[in-house]
């Protein structure tokens, strides 16, 4: 927990960061409202501890900027005065708790970490009100907010759109987000997942094929491309398509018409093509494996999500929304997370973003018996290919010793465990497409 202490007395503000860190609270100290707006704008904070009365501008035109500015952080304000008339003013302007100096410093923090858990359980409620259905692009950080305006940007448009980032950072879900701001929102989303497919079916997948165009082809069958007319057709890890294939998507994209397999009839295809991918698509146009006219052809819009360790202070606001799902699917009624869990969420690297936050809340909602989820039963286990902080270095390793491959083969072999078997999830984790994990399977000669 991170709270921002404002007062012009150091002895103050000295000790609540004393009393804050036993309790293992951040507590940074600033002597102005001034500089309380410069950090303010440069970090995020849970809370806020403000004196009313200091020189230059005092406490109630801070929170009234902190309010206009649309911060909604939980603040107690402080006063050497005890005026009634000042406790008013400061709860109209958005204050939620007024104290009398001198005061007791623990009972101060206690009432600090219960606004903190009503703000979790308020921000669980909004986030309830805002997504009917269950599915946003969620953030409120700088980056989210640029890239929730140009998707407002391209929506209406035609143009092409590359989204690039890690696994589990949201690419489908900003695909689905561009699609139902689209003028074609009421045609259909079709996704495939290029990598998952193997590649002598992807054509047939992606183009369709007519009866007798090759052993068990009984009837014709319409492809992706077909299917997604009228509405978009996103093509997920586009990195991973084959080299020979390549030069076919581009010829679609160029003349917009495909050819069933067996065809000899061109078809219009009406569909705005959205790809994503993990890879680093300059690279492979260098290395040779990706087509550089493909790329350009895709390179008109490129939206990048940074990874959820670049943008912490999305956390709290993607916690309340993944806990409002784990209510939903499992029949639950959390109302949040503890302020040391949601610390412990913010200190940790989610190198599986997303995907492996949901995965961490949904394993502590099954162990969770109260209405909110403690610190405790959040378990952080790291990433099967990045160290973490929760990660210690000193520890003996259970690979020390081994080779690469069989440290490759005993992390793979894990993987298919924590995914009970799932090749797709499996490979998602380890960062390496379906294809690749399945001859890996093979190559260890792996039963799992």
């Amino acid at each position: 927990m991170d709270i921002l202490i404002i007062d012009d007395e150091t002895n103050i503000r000295d000790l609540m960061c004393r009393y804050m860190k036993i309790e293992n609270i951040n507590g940074v100290g600033v002597e102005n409202a001034f500089s309380a707006q410069r950090i303010l704008r440069e970090r995020p904070f849970d809370g806020i501890l403000v004196d009313l009365k200091m020189p230059g501008m005092d406490g109630l035109e801070l929170v009234r900027w902190i309010r206009d500015e649309g911060f909604r952080m939980p603040i107690i304000m402080m006063s050497a005065h005890g005026d009634i008339r000042d406790a008013v003013d400061a709860l109209k302007h958005g204050v939620q708790d007024y104290i009398v100096k001198p005061f007791n410093p623990e009972e101060v923090i206690i009432k600090l970490k219960n606004l903190v858990e009503a703000q979790n359980f308020r921000t669980l409620q909004e986030m309830e009100e805002r997504l009917p259905q269950g599915r946003a692009f969620i953030g409120e950080s700088v980056q989210i907010r640029r890239i929730k305006e140009t998707v407002s940007r391209i929506a209406q448009t035609n143009s092409s759109v590359l989204i690039t980032g890690e696994s589990g950072t949201g690419k489908e879900v900003v695909a689905r987000t561009i699609h139902e701001q689209s003028a074609v929102n009421s045609g259909p989303f079709v996704a495939i997942n290029i990598g998952g497919v193997p590649e002598n079916l992807l054509e047939s997948e992606l183009f369709g094929y007519e009866k007798g165009a090759f052993t068990g082809a009984v009837s014709r069958k319409s492809g992706m491309f077909e299917l997604a007319n009228g509405g978009t057709l996103f093509l997920d890890e586009i990195g991973d398509m084959p080299y020979p294939l390549q030069v076919k998507i581009l010829r679609v994209l160029q003349e917009r018409c495909i050819t069933r397999l067996g065809g000899t009839e061109p078809m219009p295809i009406n569909a705005r093509i959205v790809c994503a991918t993990n890879k680093d698509l300059e690279s492979r146009v260098r290395d040779g494996k990706f087509r550089e006219d493909l790329f350009f052809r895709l390179n008109v819009v490129r939206i990048h999500i940074p990874p959820l360790r670049e943008r912490k202070d999305d956390i709290p606001l993607l916690a309340a929304w993944i806990i409002k799902k784990i209510n939903t699917n499992m029949g639950r009624h959390f109302s949040g997370l503890t302020p040391e869990a949601m610390e412990k969420l913010k200190n940790y690297d989610f190198y599986g973003n997303i995907r492996e936050m949901e995965n961490i809340l949904e394993r502590a909602a099954i162990f969770s018996d109260g209405e909110l989820i403690s610190e405790d039963n959040i378990e952080l286990r790291g990433s099967a290919l990045h160290p973490t902080k929760d990660v210690k270095s000193e520890a003996p390793s259970d690979t020390e010793g081994l080779s690469l491959k069989e440290i490759e083969k005993q992390t793979i072999e894990k993987a298919l465990r924590r995914w009970e078997g799932n090749r797709t999830k499996a490979a998602n984790e380890l960062g390496i497409t379906r294809r690749t994990l399945i001859t890996k399977i093979e190559e260890y000669d792996l039963d799992v």
